[in-house]
């Protein structure tokens, strides 16, 4: 099946992930799905070339699903892309602030702007992307019924900005990873590079210590790190991890190493290059 030069991405046309695929790859073509899985999906069988997939915020913290979705998905992340999320208030025309009573957003966008909530003393409603609540509001065209959502789903809807940057901090912004059916690794010598990687051990004390004992006496710094119990008797434990630095690299070499050494089950789900944006923040 031809790809034909398409990026996926959770969502609907003026999505957050939207801008993100355009920004990162504008040469592509952004492909909207109902939801992550079927986002994956679509990059599994050919029907894209690669997920623009967003893994956390910080606002909002880590994207709900995804970390769960990566484990078992057979793609590997060969990038990152870091996009200012710059909210704005939408509603239909003829709406003001005092006629609203409802605002809809994907739950990262209701936890990014609480205390505009709080404000407007609106009730917040759960919706499954910040460009669906755009496109919900443009098709109830209700003036007790806004959203949160971006400038382009603005646009893309025909609703007017109510108020503009209503995030609860200034410089919001939400790490994406970029996915594909093929591992992508950067040369060594091109720059700095991240690992991300799932491990499992057993639920009993000192396994996770005795695992991780590898990166610190070789010196590499752990970014991220995640846990999950996955399965119905809490005795082992699943873990996302992301390193600094190339499997390659002695250094990283002996850690993973350690770590596999004490695990019941490892992946490395990919090695890519190291956003700018983490050093220029």
């Amino acid at each position: 099946m031809t790809s034909r030069n398409r990026i996926a991405f959770q969502g609907v046309p003026g999505a957050y992930s939207h801008l993100a695929c355009s920004a990162a790859y504008p040469d592509m073509n952004p492909v909207g799905f109902d939801t992550f899985a079927q986002a994956f999906a679509a990059v599994e069988s050919g029907d894209c070339d690669l997920g623009m997939i967003p893994i956390e915020n910080t606002l909002g913290g880590r994207v709900a699903d995804i970390h769960h979705l990566l484990p078992e998905s057979s793609l590997f992340i060969i990038g990152e892309h870091y996009q200012p999320i710059r909210h704005q208030l939408l509603a239909p025309a003829g709406a003001t602030l005092d006629s609203l009573k409802t605002i809809a957003s994907h739950e990262q966008g209701l936890a990014q702007c609480r205390d505009l909530i709080k404000e407007l003393g609106v009730e917040p409603m759960d919706f499954g992307d910040t460009a669906g609540a755009a496109k919900e509001a443009a098709e109830r065209n209700d003036p007790s019924f806004g959203a949160i959502a971006s400038e382009l789903a603005a646009e893309t809807y025909g609703l007017q900005i109510l108020r503009s940057r209503i995030e609860d901090r200034i410089g919001n912004t939400t790490r994406f990873v970029i996915m594909s059916r093929s591992s992508s690794e950067p040369d060594p010598l091109a720059g700095p590079a991240m690992t991300s990687l799932v491990f499992e051990t057993r639920s009993v004390p000192g396994a996770l210590y005795k695992a991780l004992g590898g990166f610190a006496t070789n010196g590499v710094n752990i970014t991220k790190l995640e846990s999950y119990i996955i399965d119905q008797s809490f005795t082992a434990a699943q873990f996302y991890a992301e390193v600094e630095g190339h499997p390659s690299d002695p250094a990283v070499q002996n850690a993973l190493e350690e770590l596999q050494f004490f695990c019941s089950k490892m992946k490395r789900i990919g090695t890519y290059p190291k956003s700018d944006w983490r050093e220029q923040n």
